[in-house]
C-alpha cells in the first residue's frame, strides 16, 4: 500500500498504468511468500528441540516466542536466528520500503501549491500511515526485545493487541475517509448531545 499511495500522489497521471493488475499480484504474492519463507527456518529448529518444561504454553496460541520459553534445549542460536530475520524482514524490507515511500510521497506534497490540495494528499495517505504506526510499533515491541527478556504478560499483552485490536481498528481507520461513515458519525454525535 505504500508503493500504491506513492504512484497515487507522486505520479497520478500514470497511476493506472502502474497499478495493474499483474504488478498488484507481484506485491501480493512477494509478501505471503516472505512470510512463509521467513518462518521456514525457525520452524525446522524448534521441531528438533528435544524437552519442554511443560506441554502448555502460558500464551493465546503457538507463538515462537513461548515455545523457547518453555524449551530445556539451548535457545540461543534460535534468538539470534529469530532476531536477526526480524530485523530483515520486518525492518530492511518492508518498514524501509515503506518508510522511503513515504519520504518520497512527503516530499510531493510539500510541493503542492494550493492547501486544499496539500490536505486532500495528506489525507489520502492519513490513514495508512496509521495503520502502519499503529502495526510496527506493536510488532516491535512484541519480537524485537534483545534476548526475549520481556516478561511473559507484556509479551502476551502485545499478542493480544497485535491480533486483535490492530485488525478492529482497520476497517474503522479506513472507514473514515467515507463520506456516509463520517455523516453517521455526525448524526450519532448530534443525537448524543443533551445540549440540543
Amino acid at each position: 500500500m505504500g508503493y500504491d499511495r506513492y504512484v497515487a500522489i507522486c505520479k497520478p497521471l500514470q497511476y493506472h498504468m502502474v497499478m495493474k493488475t499483474g504488478i498488484c499480484a507481484i506485491l501480493a504474492s512477494a509478501c505471503w511468500v516472505l512470510g512463509f519463507v521467513q518462518i521456514i527456518p525457525l520452524t525446522f529448529i524448534v521441531c528438533h528441540f528435544s524437552c519442554y518444561f511443560s506441554i502448555e504454553i502460558n500464551h493465546f496460541f503457538c507463538d515462537i516466542v513461548p515455545v523457547m520459553k518453555i524449551s530445556c534445549d539451548d535457545t540461543s542460536l534460535l534468538e539470534l536466528l529469530f532476531f536477526i530475520e526480524g530485523l530483515l524482514t520486518m525492518i530492511l524490507i518492508p518498514f524501509v520500503l515503506t518508510f522511503v515511500s513515504y519520504i518520497f510521497i512527503m516530499q510531493a506534497i510539500l510541493r503542492i501549491r494550493s492547501s486544499s490540495g496539500r490536505r486532500k494528499a495528506f489525507y489520502t495517505c492519513s490513514s495508512h500511515l496509521t495503520v502502519v504506526i499503529l502495526l510496527y510499533t506493536t510488532v516491535f515491541s512484541q519480537y524485537l526485545t534483545p534476548k526475549l527478556s520481556s516478561t511473559m504478560e507484556s509479551g502476551k499483552l502485545f499478542a493480544l493487541f497485535n491480533t486483535a485490536a490492530v485488525p478492529l481498528f482497520n476497517p474503522i481507520i479506513y472507514s473514515l475517509k467515507n463520506k456516509d461513515v463520517k455523516m453517521a458519525l455526525k448524526r450519532s454525535c448530534v443525537m448524543l448531545d443533551p445540549k440540543k
